[in-house]
């Protein structure tokens, strides 16, 4: 049975590149497991094929746990086409979606069309694997002694006011928090704000009072 060897390659990343060889009565679900077999993933994201120009413009779709929008749009199923159903060149090209919530999209092209098998050989077979896959997901590390320096500080009081990106200075502003965790500004007294001018003004009574004193003389 005729072979088709294809050349897979991360859109992304250039430089990471596999071949796989599929048998031509496999499917489209086949050659997607096989891609995953070379990277490490897990295969079990929704994911699609589409036929390809060579401008990488997307055809007809082939998909894998699809979700309702794609049911209702009758896009068939990997597992159900066979790829020999869809090699109209010999240098057909797919484009390949994997995993809608945090894709990865790939090239895949034809290379050339083996006329026989290889003797002991279970395909689809990795035959060339070139640079290593990006991880599959992708977590941001937090440095353990910064978070235990963090955590030493007993500054949780002024976590809120991180959120919100205040400096910690601005915290003289606030003296509570409401009912929704908001942060209440403190209010002045009004009184001591009438003491404050009251002051002032006394000093300038004061001084009134003084340079009276002096033109009486």
């Amino acid at each position: 049975m005729a072979l088709y060897r294809f050349k897979i390659t991360f859109e992304d990343y250039d430089d990471v590149t596999r071949e796989i060889d599929v048998k031509s009565n496999q499917t489209f679900l086949d050659l997607h497991k096989a891609i995953h077999q070379s990277t490490g993933y897990n295969p079990e994201f929704p994911s699609s094929f589409y036929i390809s120009n060579d401008q990488w413009i997307k055809g007809e779709e082939f998909t894998y746990l699809p979700n309702q929008r794609r049911i209702d749009r009758g896009v068939k199923l990997m597992e159900k086409v066979k790829l020999s159903s869809f090699i109209d060149d010999p240098h057909q090209k797919f484009y390949y979606t994997f995993n809608f919530d945090r894709p990865f999209d790939f090239h895949v092209e034809l290379m050339k069309i083996i006329l026989d098998e290889a003797p002991g050989v279970t395909y689809p077979a990795v035959i060339k694997s070139v640079g290593d896959a990006p991880r599959q997901f992708v977590t941001t590390a937090v440095d353990p002694a910064t978070a235990a320096a963090v955590a030493g500080t007993g500054d949780d009081d002024f976590d809120f006011l991180n959120e919100m990106a205040y400096n910690h200075d601005d915290a003289d502003e606030f003296s509570e928090v409401d009912e929704h965790g908001e942060a209440v500004a403190e209010e002045h007294d009004e009184h001591e704000e009438e003491d404050e001018f009251g002051s002032e003004f006394a000093d300038d009574e004061q001084f009134e009072d003084d340079s009276k004193s002096h033109d009486d003389y």
